[in-house]
């Protein structure tokens, strides 16, 4: 018996560092704002969205997500929120989520720009707006925070 300990099979070849990257927009898991968990049908089972609507989620999630909070994502992904909200003058406080709402979601290349900003305040609370566009798409999608 000439057989192997250990399975054998071939390693799959390597994507090299300098190949361009797959920038369409791909299906996924939708997920539900205001459960705060993945959307589900009747029977339990995670409901899929389309490529459009992954993006749309993932630039709502990744604006809501503070940096380096997670270990699980990369230093790149995320806002550093807590840091902007730290400052006395709105207007300071304002800019500042401006640009890192912008720095985190322009990370992927799928975004093509983050603009029209607007801030409410009631008290100490912000609200902000904001407008997303994809790279492949003639309409712009509004986030709420």
């Amino acid at each position: 018996m000439s057989e192997a300990l250990f399975p054998v099979f071939e390693v799959p070849d390597m994507i090299p560092e300098g190949s361009e990257y797959d920038n369409r927009y791909k299906r996924s898991v939708k997920w539900d704002i205001e459960k705060g968990d993945f959307a589900r049908d009747g029977a339990g089972r995670m409901v899929e969205c389309d490529g459009r609507e992954a993006f749309m989620i993932w630039c709502f999630k990744v604006a809501q997500t503070e940096r380096y909070a997670c270990l699980a994502y990369p230093d790149s992904i995320g806002v550093e929120m807590e840091a902007a909200l730290e400052d006395d003058d709105e207007k300071t406080v304002e800019s500042m989520v401006q640009r890192t709402i912008t720095d985190a979601l322009m990370v992927n290349p799928r975004t093509e720009f983050v603009r029209d900003f607007m801030f409410s305040w009631d008290g100490d609370e912000m609200y902000c707006n904001f407008h997303v566009k994809g790279v492949w798409w003639d309409d712009i999608f509004e986030i709420t925070l």
